[in-house]
């Protein structure tokens, strides 16, 4: 952003990397997919660098208000200062506090999760996807909390499988009843309290039950628990974990 004020320029989009898309390897490879569609999409866009810092949401979640709305108000001072119109996110924490927490605290945007931009772009005809490895290939989706049940989002992701021309199918718990994969509330970053099953366990053992070649996400946390989980299961030879931008980035040969 800061190059693009330095030549007078003002992107169609802020694309919000994320803590996850920034530091994490696996979820590097689905922030290089999102980038590599905004591309093919000759969308013009722009991303923060090092001005850019964690929304606070993990801070929230584990109860600390005061360091969340320090966080926020530092974002917020940085995105207003650039008048940042919109944002497209490839983390539906990110997506979820900037849409609707940052607001109350002075930050107006218009915010996306990447399926809903991929999926705005399709309608639009700046981009089109062919089926390409993909094609007849089973399919099973793991809503994320924050993009489902927290903000309404079933449709979008589900219609770019089904644009691969691959075989959807769903597990017995999805959209409004779909299970968490065990990573939010900040869980991620903690050992998990005592029980008789992990959470992530349980929703892979939900993924296996379709018989699915291939488990699709749209959230690094739940990429890593899922993964995680099929690793558990010794299926990971079998069962692919792949975000959905990395499916349509893939499929094109982006």
């Amino acid at each position: 952003m800061a190059e693009c004020l330095a030549e007078g320029k003002q992107p169609e989009i802020l694309f919000w990397v994320g803590c996850a898309g920034s530091f994490d390897d696996r979820a590097k490879k689905i922030t290089k997919a999102i980038a590599k569609i905004l591309n093919k999409a000759n969308v013009s866009f722009a991303i923060l660098g090092s001005e850019e810092s964690c929304t606070g949401d993990p801070a929230k979640r584990a109860g600390n208000e005061f360091l969340f709305q320090m966080m926020a108000m530092q974002n917020i001072a940085v995105l207003n200062g650039y008048e940042v119109k919109k944002i497209v996110t490839g983390c539906p924490h990110c997506f979820n506090t900037l849409k609707n927490e940052y607001p109350q605290l002075g930050g107006n945007y218009e915010v996306v999760h990447h399926t809903q931009l991929i999926q705005s772009l399709l309608n639009d005809g700046r981009l089109k996807i062919e089926g390409g490895e993909f094609k007849g290939k089973k399919i099973t989706f793991h809503d994320p909390c924050y993009l489902g049940r927290g903000n309404g989002e079933y449709e979008a992701p589900r219609m770019l499988i089904e644009k691969l021309e691959a075989e959807l199918v769903e597990m017995k718990r999805c959209k409004k009843n779909g299970l968490c994969c065990g990573a939010g509330g900040a869980q991620m970053f903690k050992e998990a309290e005592k029980g008789n099953k992990e959470v992530n366990i349980e929703r892979t053992e939900d993924a296996l039950e379709t018989q699915p070649q291939l488990i699709a996400t749209g959230c690094p946390f739940c990429n890593t628990m899922m993964t995680d989980g099929v690793k558990h299961f010794e299926k990971e030879h079998v069962v692919a974990v792949k975000d959905i931008a990395e499916l349509i980035a893939e499929a094109e040969d982006l």
